[in-house]
This record gives C-alpha cells, sequence and structure tokens, in this order.
C-alpha cells in the first residue's frame, strides 16, 4: 500500500506559478493537488485529455471555455479535452482542488507546454 500526504510532496514545476503537488502519477493517469492563495490563478490552457476537477476547500471560479462558473467544496467539475479552462481564486481564503486527468496525458498543449504537471 502506498499513501502520500501532499504536504510531505515537493512542489511540482508548473507553468502556473502556483503550488501544485504531484498525488498521483502513473502511465494511465495523473492527479495533482492544487493551493490556490488569494488572487492566485492557473492560466487558461487546454489539455487533450479529459480534466475532473474536485474542490477540497474554498470557492474557485472555474471557467470552461465561455463558462464562467463560481463553485464550492464538495463540487466536481468535468472540463472535455482540447477545451480551454481554468481556475481563479478571486477570494481572500485559500481554495485547494484536486484536478484529475484521465488518461494521464503525453502531448504538448495549444500553447507549446506540455501538460503533465499542470491543472
Amino acid at each position: 500500500m502506498e499513501i502520500r500526504n501532499y504536504k510531505d510532496l515537493e512542489i511540482a514545476q508548473t507553468p502556473h506559478g502556483i503550488n501544485a503537488y504531484k498525488l498521483y502519477d502513473k502511465d494511465h493517469a495523473l492527479i495533482m493537488h492544487l493551493h490556490l492563495e488569494a488572487g492566485e490563478s492557473l492560466k487558461p490552457h487546454i489539455t487533450p485529455v479529459d480534466v475532473a476537477f474536485y474542490v477540497l476547500e474554498g470557492s474557485p471560479t472555474i471557467t470552461i471555455e465561455d463558462e464562467k462558473v463560481h463553485v464550492q467544496k464538495d463540487d466536481i467539475i468535468e472540463s472535455p479535452k482540447d477545451i480551454v479552462h481554468c481556475i481563479y481564486n478571486e477570494t481572500e481564503e485559500d481554495v485547494r482542488v484536486l484536478v484529475m486527468k484521465l488518461p494521464k496525458p503525453i502531448a504538448k498543449n495549444y500553447n507549446g507546454v506540455t501538460n503533465l504537471a499542470h491543472g
């Protein structure tokens, strides 16, 4: 049995400049733990695989294509592949989100950035 706590992991290098941790990194799936402090956000980007965001803490705003919605703890949000998406923390509270990519992407996104390490 393998047990990991994000607090024990090194911060993953991402182009977004936020604290991100690889909780699960296998050939068939990638699960990242994102921690966005007040005012932080991901850069809008596209992934070549479907993505699901599960809100662990806080109330982020999530954009998928042209739709921008304020979500809350315990919401799960789906983003289809090849659609621009982004997470914003427009609050004064911390936001923590699990980002699940199935299957694990190996291609580059449309911005030329490898999708292995970011949401």
